[in-house]
């Protein structure tokens, strides 16, 4: 039986340096359509087990998109998981021909993780992708939008009138984006949209995000859904010392918006705000028995889109 191949292909905004375990040395095509259009070809005729990527803030979704289109598993890393990978091998030096060898032995080593589907996103239909890019839009604007009235506090006078117009603008803006994303969830995921909204807390700004960022809602258990949202409380023991736990890593888009559905919910939600209240007489911190919260919270949910069921207070408590 022929031995597994695994390609790692670092990313640029011209250029791609790709590299495979089957040989030595890499090779480069550009970023653009045509270098992708050879590149597909190539790799679908080598046939790798995976393919790993780093995320480039954009640059690296094209060619991610177009290999998995062609059938291909492909796995988009976080650049400071492949980075500590390449230092715990010895690999100090870094260019892009480093960095892609050093993704594709990084794919070996994924390939052999017990979780490896975690790291092998499904590729996004022409739906999600106009989803997430809606959604991203929004945030852009609320983090503009948050750093304009930052200035506004601190502005001169003579520049406060061009900051009130640009808040003005702004808060358009966001009020167009908030239009277009209900409108693309009500068009194409209103039945699950319907059913996450049912839970006490939980609103439209925050099931956009869900739907846009976290597809495996529904499809994983609890346990790894908290853990790939990074809601899982991690151990920190050595010997006989007993760290503190804490939430590490994850998807920090999702778990921004849990946070903002959970602060809701212990409020107006019954079931969440007895949970939390519990937490906290028993002598939790409250940031402890919130971030406890957030991760009931995403298992209702989880729960809930898994079979298409509604809020219901009496199974929840």
């Amino acid at each position: 039986m022929s031995e597994d191949l695994f390609v790692g292909i670092d990313v640029s905004g011209q250029t791609l340096d790709v590299a495979s375990t089957a040989k030595a040395g890499s090779w480069q095509v550009s970023n653009d359509s045509a270098g992708i259009e050879s590149l597909v070809k190539e790799l679908t005729a080598l046939k790798p087990t995976v393919v790993v990527l780093e995320a480039t803030g954009g640059y690296e979704f094209e060619v991610a998109c177009s290999l998995q289109a062609a059938g291909l598993a492909v796995a988009v890393v976080n650049p400071r998981q492949a980075r500590d990978f390449a230092r715990s091998m010895g690999v100090l030096a870094k260019t892009d021909a480093i960095d892609a060898g050093e993704l594709a032995n990084f794919g070996r080593v994924l390939h052999m993780h017990p979780q490896r589907e975690r790291f092998i996103k499904p590729l996004a239909d022409a739906q999600l992708q106009r989803l997430q890019a809606l959604v991203l839009r929004r945030r852009q604007l609320v983090q503009m939008l948050t750093s304009e009235r930052h200035r506004s506090r601190i502005a001169h006078a003579a520049a406060r009138p061009s900051i009130e117009r640009t808040i003005e603008f702004l808060k358009a803006e966001l009020a167009d984006s908030d239009t277009e994303v209900a409108e693309h969830v009500q068009q194409h995921h209103a039945q699950l949209a319907a059913i996450l909204t049912s839970m006490p807390g939980v609103g439209a700004a925050s099931v956009g995000v869900l739907l846009a960022e976290l597809p495996e809602l529904g499809k994983l258990d609890r346990r790894r859904i908290a853990a790939l949202v990074g809601v899982a409380p991690l151990n920190r023991d050595s010997g006989k010392m007993r760290g503190k736990r804490s939430i590490w890593g994850g998807r920090s888009d999702v778990r921004r918006a849990l946070y903002m559905a959970t602060l809701v919910a212990v409020r107006h939600n019954p079931v969440l705000k007895h949970f939390y209240n519990r937490l906290v007489a028993a002598g939790k911190l409250k940031k402890v028995a919130l971030v406890a919260a957030m991760r009931k919270v995403l298992g209702m949910l989880n729960a809930m889109a898994k079979h298409r069921c509604p809020w219901n207070p009496a199974l929840s408590a």
